[in-house]
């Protein structure tokens, strides 16, 4: 059985192993760490760990999602046109990381469809016009590329997907 078939997608909990985390990135690790727990008591961030059902406590990728606005100048223009000329609701996808064990195994993309598939949910209680992603570098830009996020606004690595393209 692959980790992609027995993966578990859920709400961090006390439970999970979070020391044990290890992505190669540093802020990455650092945020599970330390920062991950409080965001989540102090409803800054929602966050999300994959694990298998055969090892429940071991984490081997997560992602977090906050709310906040999208300002008009910073969209497209083509888009723009044919929306109101104020900040727009959105999802932010604010960190995405696989640990080196599950890295190149499809959980990266399993947890960023989770992502895709809980935004959409809240969407139709609320409204959000896209889901947002800040790239932490150009590997990363390149696979949120690859399913259809587009830069947002001038320079910089974040991106976005509008979900009436889903």
């Amino acid at each position: 059985m692959t980790i992609r078939s027995s993966l578990v997608i859920a709400p961090l909990a006390a439970s999970h192993d979070r020391a044990r985390f290890r992505c190669g990135v540093a802020a990455l690790d650092d945020y599970l760490h330390k920062q991950a727990g409080q965001d989540v008591k102090r409803r800054v961030s929602r966050v999300f760990v994959a694990t298998t059902a055969e090892h429940p406590d071991v984490i081997s990728g997560y992602y977090t999602l906050s709310s906040l606005s999208i300002e008009f100048g910073q969209l497209p223009e083509k888009l723009a046109r044919s929306l109101p000329r104020h900040p727009l609701p959105a999802a932010l996808l604010g960190r995405l990381a696989v640990s080196q064990d599950a890295q190149c195994s499809g959980v990266g993309s399993m947890l960023l469809a989770d992502a895709i598939k809980r935004t959409l949910a809240v969407s139709t209680e609320i409204a959000i016009y896209a889901l947002v992603v800040d790239a932490i570098d150009e590997r990363a830009q390149g696979f949120y590329e690859q399913y259809g996020f587009t830069l947002l606004g001038l320079g910089g690595c974040r991106l976005f997907l509008p979900l009436q393209s889903l």
